[in-house]
């Protein structure tokens, strides 16, 4: 569904990506990208969302060269993109937040938000709340609900523990495990063992190189990962 293919990266004149290749397919359930802070990882779903152009290679969606693309284009075809600082709109409510999320396709909006609150109750709870006066790990699961508003074939996650207590840390990635049943997710983590853990293909990227592809198992059983982050 996605794929990158030798490509480079950069933000101004520092190169961050040096010819990379990754690809997520239909018969994923979990892909996991992870490494250390610095090692280009959310730039690739900056980069597969759209956000961010690549210098040299190339970046498909669905068989469509990203290039020709804009961001709303790529959420339409199935791939959207959770970012670590979750962009809530604070000053409206969970319910608006979330009707947000369908911007691009308002045909079963109600049928959506009950399968959302059906994964997250409580965000029906607090249905009426302004989301800056939530809790952290409530914000991450409205984040993650508002990225399903769209009926993604791919849902990208960046960091969704980030801040997030060890009990409510244990919540989200429940709730991610219900998720991927249905839809693929492509998690960024810098929790190495829980991410490797669930993810059936596996992507370890150090200093802007995939250094490493295999399954989650595999690189948990690696001694070089072993060493460096568990």
């Amino acid at each position: 569904m996605i794929e990158l293919d030798g490509i480079d990266v950069s933000y101004g004149n520092i190169q961050v990506v040096w010819d990379l290749d990754l690809h997520v397919s239909e018969d994923d359930a979990v892909v996991s990208i992870v490494g250390p802070n610095g090692a280009g990882k959310s730039t690739l779903l900056r980069v597969m969302s759209g956000l961010h152009p690549v210098d040299d290679g190339r970046v498909t969606v669905w068989g469509d060269d990203a290039a020709g693309l804009n961001p709303t284009d790529i959420v339409g075809r199935g791939f959207v993109h959770v970012s670590e600082e979750r962009n809530l709109f604070g000053d409206m409510t969970v319910r608006e937040n979330l009707q947000m999320g369908a911007y691009t396709d308002r045909d079963g909006l109600d049928d959506t938000m009950a399968e959302v609150f059906e994964l997250f109750p409580i965000l029906e709870e607090r249905s009426d709340q302004l989301a800056k006066s939530m809790s952290g790990g409530q914000q991450q699961m409205l984040a993650i609900g508002r990225g399903l508003m769209a009926r993604p074939k791919i849902l990208a996650l960046d960091e969704p523990s980030e801040g997030l207590a060890p009990q409510i840390t244990d919540r989200v990635f429940e709730k991610i495990g219900e998720i991927s049943e249905e839809v693929t997710v492509l998690l960024v983590e810098q929790h190495v063992n829980r991410a490797l853990k669930m993810a059936e293909r596996a992507y370890l990227l150090e200093n802007g190189r995939v250094v490493r592809e295999d399954t989650g198992t595999g690189l948990l059983e690696s001694d070089h990962v072993k060493e460096a982050y568990l």
